[in-house]
């Protein structure tokens, strides 16, 4: 399998996730802690692949249908 070019991905703050999400930034971290939202750390703060926040809401909207 191929890796995309690292330019080419979008990251975004826990801000942006938690207004994208419509959740606190606190869930946020509590996700990316538990493992449950694979997320990089710059510094002292993270940043999530815009994909892995959809591929997240797509296995939550399964599960809780």
């Amino acid at each position: 399998m191929e890796r995309p070019d690292i330019g080419q991905l979008q990251f975004l703050t826990v801000a942006e996730v938690a207004a994208m999400m419509r959740v606190s930034k606190m869930t946020v971290y509590r996700l990316v802690h538990s493992g449950e939202l694979p997320a990089a750390r710059v510094g002292r703060s993270f940043r999530v692949l815009r994909e892995a926040v959809e591929e997240y809401l797509r296995g939550a909207y399964h599960d809780a249908g």
